[in-house]
């Protein structure tokens, strides 16, 4: 049975980690990797390098979204999608995230993490949350 009492304080923790980790991928690859640091390595496993700089807006975009809690339902259904197409460029290298070139548990962990933020809700503290359909 669901705490109806905590579970916006739970959607609350899970909607700030996930936004967290966005911002700080997002920045990363601007800042660290660089955009055509982040075009290259997009190629080299497959995806068109042009995605470069709609990933890096769309991670530092969502996190700060997912934070303040602006849509937040929303933007961690589109991460969710997001975050499973990245996770298989790590299907080849196995289970564990410390294999060489990373393996999928982190990146589909994250991708089920913010599914699971799109099935709960916004939570508690959202700035606006995401309009209910009818």
């Amino acid at each position: 049975m669901t705490d109806t009492r905590t579970a916006p304080y739970s959607a609350l923790v899970l909607r700030i980690a996930l936004g967290i980790m966005f911002v700080a991928h997002g920045l990363t690859k601007l800042i660290l990797f660089t955009p055509a640091g982040t075009a290259k390595f997009f190629e080299s496993v497959g995806f068109a390098g042009w995605l470069a700089w709609p990933i890096i807006a769309f991670e530092i975009a969502a996190g700060v979204l997912l934070v303040t809690g602006v849509y937040a339902r929303l933007i961690a259904a589109v991460a969710a999608i997001e975050l499973f197409a990245a996770s298989t460029v790590h299907f080849g290298n196995g289970w564990m995230f410390t294999n060489a070139n990373g393996g999928w548990e982190y990146p589909i962990f994250l991708a089920i993490a913010a599914a699971a933020l799109a099935l709960l809700g916004d939570g508690a503290f959202a700035l606006k949350p995401t309009p209910r359909s009818a």
